[in-house]
């Protein structure tokens, strides 16, 4: 039951990432533009955050096995239509479509595997399961970059069908149906169109911003449409008979914390993810599968330690580790920034930060879907889960777009320090979300210390 469920959270993360490597290679496919390709990207990361939380509710009303398997199904078959996409216009709508049902298969995933765990067997599940998302994340480029060198961009999509096939094959006969006897009707449908509308006009406008200029009418106005859609979404939530999003989850603080610090990281994470190997591939001049090769130290580091550093997490306490892996994942952007030029020395100038951010992200993603729900009832795990995933796909869209924005439109890339400026950045946020972590303990000893 874990296997077949975190097996299922893998494939549908690895699909956050695996894109990423082939950027470029896909931007020349269809001669477009930066820009226009990032929804490839950002499409499925936008869907996928929407759709998480009514999802949940889908799978414990309709029962987690059939939601799962129908998840998984639908996954496959729109996998094949972006692998057999003729235009950027279609491999954006399947992408789209793709994430519908990749957001069926996350939390039906964990609720299945949650009901065979006793309460004291739990943490250890939920260590598993979310090891494997954060390492799907990881390995995603270095995967991609050997189907697009040896065979073709389209089999970063079409590898997904015999995986899922073997996962509805075994999930059949090995999974055990369960629901949620309370569970009754759908989560608001206007609360959900609004979660995937705010982070999309942002992205609209972020995106655009540098080709039409910041001042441009459309760019502001998808800026003051997402600042006013903010208040309507949380005044839609409270009033909603049944909200998308519980917000009273949010009065427990270290619920509150993670998903800052998730949203904060994620956004460094996938927009470094993103940057390092276009960096590779126009200023240093590797190859497609060089590129993915050059970053692959990082995430073999995240594979190597993801489930210890849950474990760890326990001993320790989530803050601790959580601060660590966002001064190591900082300490590795700086260098990039710092020492990276363009002269290619993979060794002594690229290796040790790869290192480093593979480390940061390593004690990061694994404990931060662990820490999300420590606090929880059980019967609010799935829910919380979905949360703290949308804040990470959240986070994916920021990033993949405040990346296309500091870089340009240039279709061969302007130039190292635009990338050292993008470094910077994101060295920014993942301290930031460190810091988020450390202020509750902050506060706490500067209260304890006042007279």
């Amino acid at each position: 039951m874990l296997a077949l469920g975190s097996l299922g959270a893998f494939v549908v993360f690895l699909d956050t990432t695996i894109v990423n490597i082939a950027f470029q290679t896909i931007s020349h496919s269809f001669d477009t533009t930066a820009g226009h390709l990032a929804w490839v990207l950002n499409a499925y990361s936008l869907v996928f955050a929407a759709m998480l939380i009514p999802a949940g509710r889908v799978a414990d009303r309709y029962g987690r096995k059939n939601i799962f398997i129908v998840g998984i199904t639908g996954f496959a078959l729109m996998s094949a239509l972006c692998g057999l996409a003729p235009s950027a216009g279609v491999l954006i709508t399947a992408r789209a479509l793709q994430a519908v049902f990749a957001a069926l298969v996350v939390p039906s995933s964990l609720a299945l595997v949650l009901h065979e765990f006793t309460a004291a067997r739990r943490h250890v599940a939920i260590g598993v399961w979310g090891a494997m998302a954060a390492a799907a994340a990881a390995v995603g480029p270095t995967l991609g970059a050997l189907l697009t060198e040896y065979a073709s961009w389209r089999w970063i999509f079409l590898v997904n069908v015999p995986i899922a096939v073997v996962i509805v094959a075994l999930g059949r006969s090995l999974l055990h149906e369960s629901r949620d006897p309370g569970a009754s009707g759908l989560p608001d449908p206007v609360g959900a169109l609004l979660v995937a509308a705010i982070p999309a006009l942002l992205s609209f406008s972020i995106i655009e911003g540098p080709s039409r200029g910041w001042s441009d009418t459309w760019v502001v106005m998808g800026f003051v449409a997402a600042a006013l859609a903010l208040p309507v979404f949380l005044w839609r939530t409270s009033k909603a008979a049944r909200p998308v999003m519980d917000l009273a989850l949010f009065k427990e603080r270290q619920f509150s914390e993670i998903n800052a610090a998730t949203l904060l990281f994620s956004t460094a994470f996938f927009g470094l993810l993103l940057a390092n190997l276009i960096f590779l591939q126009t200023e240093w001049h590797y190859s497609v599968l060089r590129a993915a090769l050059a970053s692959s130290a990082g995430p073999i580091v995240v594979t190597v330690i993801a489930r210890s550093t849950t474990k760890l997490a326990t001993v320790v306490g989530h803050r601790r580790v959580l601060f660590a892996g966002a001064v190591t994942w900082t300490l590795g952007c700086l260098g990039f920034a710092l020492f990276v030029d363009s002269s290619p020395h993979w060794v002594t100038h690229w290796l040790p930060w790869t290192l480093l951010t593979g480390l940061g992200i390593g004690l990061t993603l694994p404990v931060q879907s662990g820490a999300a729900v420590a606090k929880l009832p059980p019967a609010q795990f799935a829910v919380g889960s979905a949360i703290n995933s949308s804040f990470r796909q959240l986070g994916a869209v920021l990033g993949v777009s405040i990346f296309v924005a500091l870089l340009g439109t240039s279709k061969t890339g302007p130039g190292v320090d635009n990338f050292q400026h993008i470094w910077w950045v994101f060295a920014v946020l993942g301290l930031a979300a460190g810091v988020v972590q450390a202020l509750p303990r902050l506060r706490s000893g500067s209260a304890a210390s006042a007279p």
